[in-house]
């Protein structure tokens, strides 16, 4: 490998294909932002040879390279079949440490013993790629995740420091990911171009599932968060479309749900909550002393409060 870098490669893959629209191929060729994405993953747990890095949508292995030499093993992931043969010529033996699998990660199932993802997403799959991480990591915990995504769809992941409310992503990633907005990458560190900018996001596993059925959870908040302006008393009166997917929910159970809290205020909720909107919801112990790490205190408790309201019964 020591006679491969970054734009050889790509250019390698170039010349034998046409990058793909459909595919969202939009090749990295910044070295700096490579060697950014390294430092990332390296800084809660470091990569070297006890590592096993998930690899989505490597392309030409420019990420690819930069994980290997790192002495890690690399479960890399690629639906493209050309660029598929491109990263087994290249590559070569690499002593057992890569394996290419021509498939959709979003479809199959990945390594246990996986330590860490680190990708370059398609824009387009951005957003079923986080939920596959979150389901992995639910059954075999992930130290690190180290993603480079469409600049807007990596702030939507967050949870506002100010008093704007989340987004439906930010509330279902929150539950298993502090996550850390890093450097934005121009358009140009990419060959082909895309239109708009990019940003590194780092994932750092936490836990706030605090007991609650997360689909449910995912379900409700998708619900309520996606029709704003609206109070949560007409938000509650009819269940959500996918209600029916969590085994033991329907409507009559909705009903009933609703029906039970309706007209007592949950602790620690104000009694007026079901005329106020999801994001103008506020609670009772304004100082109430919670460990708040990136989030500032009231999206943290309003994040706390919605979950027990909706999903206790």
């Amino acid at each position: 490998m020591d006679d491969l870098d970054t734009r050889l490669l790509v250019d390698l893959l170039r010349d034998r294909i046409r990058p793909s629209k459909e595919l969202g191929q939009h090749f990295l060729i910044d070295d700096s932002v490579i060697s950014r994405s390294i430092s990332l993953a390296s800084s809660e747990s470091p990569l070297g040879e006890d590592s096993h890095v998930i690899e989505i949508g490597p392309g030409p292995g420019s990420l690819t390279l930069s994980l290997l030499r790192t002495g890690a093993s690399v479960s890399a992931f690629e639906i493209d079949e050309e660029a598929v043969a491109h990263l087994h010529r290249v590559f070569g033996d690499t002593k057992g440490r890569l394996e290419v699998h021509h498939a959709d990660a979003l479809q199959v199932e990945w390594p246990d013993d996986a330590t860490h993802v680190v990708a370059n997403l398609p824009y387009q799959i951005s957003s079923p790629a986080i939920e596959r991480i979150q389901r992995h990591h639910a059954q075999h915990p992930i130290e690190s995740v180290v993603l480079l995504l469409q600049s807007e769809f990596a702030e939507r992941m967050t949870i506002a420091r100010d008093n704007s409310a989340p987004s439906p992503l930010a509330l279902s990633v929150w539950m298993d990911f502090d996550v850390e907005l890093d450097s934005k990458v121009a358009p140009h560190s990419f060959a082909p171009s895309p239109r708009v900018s990019s940003r590194l996001v780092r994932l750092s596993p936490t836990d706030r599932s605090l007991g609650l059925d997360r689909r449910l959870f995912r379900i409700i908040t998708q619900h309520c968060f996606a029709n704003r302006r609206r109070k949560m008393r007409t938000l509650l009166s009819k269940p959500p479309s996918r209600l029916s997917r969590v085994r033991g929910w329907h409507k009559k159970r909705w009903a009933e749900a609703v029906g039970s809290i309706q007209h007592s205020a949950p602790e620690p909720l104000p009694e007026d909550w079901m005329d106020l909107r999801p994001e103008n919801l506020k609670t009772s112990r304004e100082s109430e002393d919670l460990p708040m790490g990136r989030y500032s205190r009231g999206n943290f408790l309003r994040m706390t409060r919605f979950a027990r309201v909706l999903t206790a019964p």
